[in-house]
């Protein structure tokens, strides 16, 4: 061990530590066993067979700093409505005054909003056409497709998160293989998993696929809206990567989700080609029909993303799992460590 037992996990703090730096927290759900070793260590914890799937979505520059009636507010794009990538309309959440500084939870609400607000984010601009929330918006830009692309690139920047000492980049919040831009926070089970690494897996036999899944936010400052997270997120299924699961689980290989969104796109899909849309939360009551295993973050009780993990293990491994965690010194949230389940 290493001395007394956290309350709580610490959460990663650098941006720049090396992939091979990260531990795994090796979970077999069946034998009720833990084992703690370096993410090198998947070429030995995965079998010749097994097929590892990843979300190849990159991160958006999703938080925009502006002003509504000259009040200061900050808009976190949840998603885009429709299967256009830069439509002009989003779905969104927004803040009141303050920045990444302060705690999510305690940000204050923005001013009033009416369908009809205008909200200036410099040269970009978006009218409010729905308001279901005082958080909870839907906008429409001034401009879509490039034009949007090539603003949000300029005016906005990466969600931020409190317990990091400085702003992040966008290439901060980037994974290896990141491909199409779709998601509006980092799925961050894939920033450590390095080409090199994958190189090595393919080498042991461990076979992968992509697909693109729209990663979500996970904190919206709203306790009633965080406890539906997540929000619907859209998805993509490549023909070859169908193809690749049909091929895994013909010989008898698991598929390993890497990460959440992973597992919501592979369950809701069925692991079928074609585009579609997760809706609802997966946990302890969902049967899985696709997923046998999964590597993701250290999560803690709570949380949609730990909730998940009750499909793949009990309760009490899940409960000796997060002990461990804690007790060696895991690193959790965004930049932190894994946990495999199998």
């Amino acid at each position: 061990g290493r001395g007394v037992v956290p309350r709580r996990l610490a959460p990663g703090t650098d941006p720049a530590r090396h992939w091979h730096e990260t531990r795994v927290l090796a979970v077999d759900a069946r034998r009720g066993t833990l084992r703690d070793v370096r993410v090198g260590e998947l070429t030995r914890l995965l079998r010749a067979g097994d097929l590892v799937v990843l979300n190849d979505s990159a991160t958006l520059p999703a938080s925009l700093r502006g002003a509504l009636r000259g009040e200061p507010v900050e808009l976190r794009l949840t998603g885009a409505a429709g299967a256009e990538s830069f439509p002009a309309v989003w779905e969104a959440v927004l803040f009141g005054a303050g920045d990444w500084r302060d705690d999510t939870d305690a940000r204050p609400l923005p001013p009033d909003v009416e369908v009809g607000d205008l909200l200036t984010f410099g040269e970009l601009t978006a009218r409010v056409v729905h308001a279901p929330s005082a958080r909870r918006l839907e906008v429409r830009f001034d401009r879509r497709g490039d034009a949007l692309a090539e603003a949000l690139y300029v005016v906005a920047g990466p969600v931020q998160y409190r317990h990091l000492a400085a702003p992040l980049s966008l290439a901060d919040v980037q994974t290896p293989y990141a491909a199409a831009p779709w998601s509006v926070e980092m799925p961050s089970t894939g920033r450590p998993l390095a080409w090199p690494l994958l190189a090595a897996l393919e080498r042991c036999g461990v076979q992968r696929a992509f697909l693109t899944h729209a990663a979500g936010l996970r904190a919206t400052g709203d306790p009633a809206l965080d406890a539906v997270l997540p929000f619907p997120e859209r998805y993509l299924i490549p023909d070859a990567t169908a193809e690749a699961l049909r091929r895994a689980r013909a010989r008898g290989g698991r598929i390993i989700a890497a990460g959440t969104t992973v597992v919501r796109a592979l369950e809701a899909s069925g692991g079928a080609a074609g585009p579609g849309v997760a809706r609802g939360r997966i946990g302890s009551e969902t049967t899985l029909e696709v997923a046998s295993g999964i590597l993701t973050g250290v999560h803690s009780p709570g949380e949609s993303h730990f909730a998940l993990l009750g499909a793949f293990a009990p309760a009490s491994i899940l409960a000796e799992a997060h002990a461990a965690a804690a007790r060696w010194g895991y690193l959790a949230h965004e930049l932190g460590d894994l946990m495999l389940i199998t």
